[in-house]
């Protein structure tokens, strides 16, 4: 029996086993199979406060790491396969065979960002490859940049790394765009952004960091070579709910719904980071929300005696 189990071990789960250990909750976390979460396939990170020169991502999540340890926290490298939410406590099933006893439970499993599926675009990930331009955008001043996406993810994306790049070129697989009317505008008003149509991506060129892209028209056939110094790929988030479906209340894209603070509509189970979050998806305000659960969760405790 364990008074707190967190599920998922990035910058939210870390704050919030940080927090729940100060308070002498002896908190349980479950790593998961990619322990660190997304954090761990970036490179620098830039804008964590604290940090004026910066900090490599798997560094900043070893030391969140060490922090929740010293203050107490247990750490279990496995996959969370089943969990009943019915009653409490909660029973928490991982590597299908054993079973886990929790007063509370708080969820940080995160969202994870749609990739293209392509090899290239793996291996150069961090290399000029990202997801998320608010991170990285800053890496690529004076650069050519390529967005890829058509939905109003993308016409953001492209948008605010005009404040960077030298030319931000769109690329679609469509002849229209799926972003709403008003962010369409906007990209399209801007003098830095360009459009690449009916292109799907081949291959992410580069060695060791990107050159630039291979493109195929969906109409033609044909293909051409596109120079970048950066891709973004801006085709959406998946939340990793799939455990949570049908126990825990989510919205119509998979993100756990929270009220007041970052309760769950079952008493006792409490969301943060991403895997609640739709809009900011950054680091810091992954560690925010894990502190808030951990209080949320502190309180619930007491109140249940």
């Amino acid at each position: 029996m364990h008074n707190v189990v967190i599920i998922g071990s990035g910058p939210a789960g870390l704050t919030a086993a940080i927090y729940t250990a100060r308070a002498n909750l002896a908190p349980l976390m479950i790593e998961g199979s990619q322990a660190g979460g997304q954090l761990t396939l970036t490179t620098d990170v830039e804008n964590f406060p604290g940090f004026p020169q910066g900090i490599m991502g798997p560094q900043l999540i070893q030391d969140m790491r060490a922090q929740a340890e010293r203050f107490g926290t247990t750490f279990q490298t496995a996959d969370v396969t089943k969990v009943d939410l019915g009653r409490r406590p909660f029973t928490v099933t991982i590597n299908e065979e054993e079973t886990i006893q929790a007063q509370s439970l708080i969820i940080s499993t995160g969202a994870s960002a749609n990739l293209l599926g392509l090899d290239s675009e793996s291996r150069l990930l961090g290399h000029g490859v990202s997801t998320c331009a608010t991170c990285d955008g800053f890496f690529f001043r004076g650069q050519p940049i390529v967005v890829i996406g058509g939905g109003d993810s993308a016409m953001e994306e492209a948008t605010f790394l005009t404040k960077f790049a030298s030319h931000v070129t769109i690329v679609h697989r469509r002849d229209k765009l799926r972003a709403s009317k008003i962010m369409q505008d906007k990209a399209m008003k801007n003098d830095k952004i360009s459009f690449h149509w009916n292109a799907m991506v081949e291959e992410v060129m580069g060695d060791d960091v990107v050159t630039g892209l291979r493109l195929r028209d969906v109409v033609t056939h044909d293909t051409a070579t596109l120079d970048c110094k950066g891709v973004f790929v801006a085709i959406g988030h998946t939340p990793n709910t799939q455990l949570f479906r049908g126990q825990l209340d989510t919205d119509a894209n998979g993100y756990i719904q929270t009220s007041h603070g970052t309760a769950t509509n079952v008493p006792g189970v409490f969301a943060a980071g991403d895997v609640q979050d739709p809009h900011y998806r950054q680091a810091i305000t992954a560690a925010g929300t894990g502190c808030m659960a951990a209080m949320d969760a502190e309180r619930f405790l007491e109140a249940e005696g």
